[in-house]
C-alpha cells in the first residue's frame, strides 16, 4: 500500500457537487487529492475527521481583500470559516490599473486599503500580493472603476471610441497575465457614468478574453428588474458568462421583488445565456456613505465632492436631493456608521444617521454631508435595509452560491466592519443548514465550492477528487458557528477544525498555523 504525505481518515466526505456523503479516507501528495477511498489508507501525517465533515475548501466568489491582503496575508479571518480561495476586484474596484494614484487612492479609500501601491497593471500587483505570501488563494479581476480612471479619470462623460478601446485594451493585458474576470459597479462614481454601449464594449471585451463578467447592477430597489436586465443584455450580447453580484432587494418597499429578479436570471438561463448569481446570508449591506448621494456630485471623484460641499448652493442641492428619496430605499434610522477613522465623528461609529442628526441638530441629509466633509469623503456604513424572507428566497435558488463581500483579513482591529468577513460560511452552515433548514448540507457546500469554481471555469478545484488541488476544510457540522455580529464584530467563527491549502495546513485544531501555502491563481509568470 502507497503512503501519501497526508491521509484525512474516517470522516463524513462532501466531494462538493451536492452528492450525500460518503465516509471515506482521503489521501493527499504533492499538493493534490490522489484518492479517496472508503478502504484504509496510510499516510505520514493523518488526521482523525470521525464524525467530522471533509469538504472542498471554500471559494469565495465576491471579496475585496485585494485591498487587504498586502496588510494581513495570513489571513485569519478566512481560516476560521475554511475559506481557501477569494475571488477579489467585484463591485468595479480594484488597485489596478492605476492611472492617477491620489485620483485612485481617494476614490478606494472607504477601502481602508493596506497596500503599497507600488504597481501599475495586474501583472506587478499580483505579483506583489504573491511576495507578501497569503495564507489562501487569491483570484483576481479587473474592476470597471480603475479601468475608467486610468483612461479618463473620474468625469461624468460618455466614453469615446478611443477610450473604449484603450479601456479594452486594458482589460485584454490583465487576463492575459491572469486576472478571472471584469467587474462592474454600477452604483459607484465613476462606473455609473457609464452607458450601455460602454458596458457591452467592455462585456464583450471580457468574454473574448474568456473571463468572467460579474456586476453589482445599476439599481437594487425600484429598478431592480430593469438593472438585471441590462447585466444580461449586456452578457447576451457580448457571449460573456455572467455573476450577479450579491442579489439583493434593498429598502421595505421592493420586498419580495427578489422572486422577479430570479425569473429573469431563470428565462435567460433557459435560452442559454452562461448567468448566476450570489449571495451573502444577512439581511444589510455595507458600502461607503457617497452611494446615498446624487450620483453628479461624484463627478470627479471625493475630492470634487469636498469642493462642492463648500458651495452653500451647490450642497444645499445635494441636501434636497438626500431629502427627496429619504425613506425609500433607505431609513436614516438604519444606516450605521461602520468605519471613518480619525476625526469629528470618529466617536460615532456604530450610531445611525439618525443619531448624529439628533446629536448635531440638522436633518439626516445636513448629517450625511457633515460626517463626509469632516471625513474626506471615506466613510463606510452597514445599511439594514433588506428583507430575512428575501435572504432565504435567494439563497435556496440552484443557481446562487455563497459569498462575502467582504474584505477585512486582521482578527481584530476598529470600528465596526459588516460580520460577513467573519462569518459568511460558517452562518450558512450553522443558521440556514442545521437551525432554518433552508438547505441540505451537501447543497450548501455546493455552493461554497463546486457552483463558485464552476463560474470561474476551474474544474480542479472547488471538488474533492483525484487530480484536484488539496484545498481542504474539515469542521464539525453539529458545532460550526458564526460569533461577529453588527454590535460585536470583530469575533471569529469557530468548529472549522482543520484547513488544507495545496494540501499544506494552513488550519489545524481551530487555529491558523501560520502555514502560508497561498498564491495567486492564474498568474502569467
Amino acid at each position: 500500500m502507497s503512503e501519501f504525505d497526508v491521509v484525512i481518515r474516517g470522516g463524513e466526505v462532501l466531494d462538493g457537487t451536492g452528492a450525500d456523503p460518503v465516509r471515506a479516507d482521503v489521501g493527499i501528495s504533492g499538493g493534490t487529492v490522489q484518492q479517496v477511498s472508503d478502504s484504509r489508507l496510510r499516510g505520514r501525517t493523518e488526521v482523525d475527521a470521525a464524525g467530522q465533515v471533509v469538504a472542498p475548501g471554500f471559494i469565495d466568489l465576491h471579496s475585496h481583500a485585494d485591498f487587504s491582503v498586502q496588510g494581513w496575508p495570513a489571513a485569519h479571518s478566512q481560516l476560521h470559516q475554511g475559506v481557501t480561495t477569494l475571488l477579489t476586484g467585484n463591485c468595479g474596484f480594484s488597485p489596478f490599473p492605476v492611472g492617477d494614484l491620489d485620483e485612485m487612492k481617494a476614490a478606494t479609500a472607504f477601502f481602508e486599503p493596506e497596500l503599497t501601491w507600488e504597481w501599475f497593471d495586474h501583472d506587478a500587483f499580483a505579483k506583489a500580493v504573491d511576495a507578501a505570501r497569503p495564507a489562501i488563494n487569491i483570484a483576481m479581476q479587473t474592476g470597471h472603476h480603475a479601468l475608467r480612471m486610468a483612461v479618463m479619470g473620474g468625469a461624468e462623460r460618455i466614453a469615446s471610441d478611443d477610450d473604449l478601446h484603450r479601456m479594452a485594451e486594458l482589460l485584454a493585458a490583465s487576463a492575459r497575465s491572469g486576472a478571472q474576470g471584469f467587474s462592474t459597479g454600477l452604483i459607484y462614481a465613476p462606473g455609473t457614468y457609464s452607458d450601455e454601449r460602454e458596458v457591452r464594449h467592455l462585456v464583450g471585451a471580457a468574454a473574448r478574453a474568456g473571463v468572467l463578467y460579474s456586476t453589482h447592477i445599476r439599481n437594487e430597489s425600484e429598478r431592480l428588474h430593469e438593472a438585471i436586465s441590462e447585466a444580461i443584455s449586456a452578457a447576451e450580447a457580448g457571449g460573456a458568462r455572467l455573476q450577479i453580484s450579491h442579489l439583493k432587494a434593498a429598502g421595505p418597499a421592493y420586498h419580495g421583488t427578489v422572486v422577479g429578479a430570479l425569473e429573469l436570471i431563470d428565462a435567460a438561463a433557459g435560452r442559454g445565456v452562461d448567468v448566476a448569481a450570489d449571495v451573502y446570508p444577512y439581511a444589510a449591506s455595507s458600502t461607503t456613505l457617497t452611494t446615498r448621494l446624487p450620483t453628479w456630485s461624484m463627478d470627479g471623484g471625493p475630492t470634487a465632492l469636498l469642493s462642492r460641499l463648500a458651495d452653500p448652493v451647490v450642497r444645499s442641492r445635494i441636501a434636497d436631493e438626500l431629502r427627496a428619496q429619504s425613506g425609500k430605499s433607505l431609513d436614516p434610522s438604519k444606516v450605521v456608521l461602520a468605519d471613518l477613522g480619525a476625526g469629528r465623528f470618529a466617536d460615532a461609529v456604530g450610531s445611525s444617521l439618525a443619531d448624529v442628526a439628533r446629536r448635531e441638530g440638522v436633518d439626516p441629509a445636513e448629517a450625511t454631508l457633515l460626517i463626509l466633509e469632516e471625513h474626506a469623503a471615506a466613510v463606510a456604513v452597514v445599511m439594514h435595509g433588506m428583507s430575512e424572507a428575501d435572504v432565504e428566497t435567494v439563497l435556496r435558488h440552484p443557481r446562487v452560491a455563497v459569498a462575502s463581500d467582504g474584505w477585512v483579513l486582521r482578527p481584530e482591529g476598529t470600528g465596526k466592519p459588516h460580520p460577513r468577513s467573519f462569518g459568511t460560511f460558517p452562518r450558512v452552515l450553522a443558521r440556514y443548514v442545521r437551525e432554518r433548514a433552508v438547505l441540505t448540507l451537501p447543497e450548501a457546500v455546493r455552493k461554497m465550492t463546486s457552483l463558485p469554481a464552476s463560474r470561474l471555469g476551474w474544474s480542479d478545484r472547488g471538488v474533492l477528487r483525484p487530480g484536484a488541488v488539496a484545498d481542504v476544510v474539515i469542521f464539525d457540522a453539529d458545532t460550526v458557528a458564526d460569533h461577529s455580529t453588527f454590535a460585536e464584530p470583530w469575533q471569529l467563527a469557530t468548529g472549522v477544525d482543520t484547513v488544507l491549502v495545496a494540501g499544506e495546513f494552513a488550519g489545524r485544531g481551530g487555529e491558523p498555523t501560520g502555514t502560508r501555502a497561498g498564491r495567486v491563481l492564474g498568474r502569467v509568470g
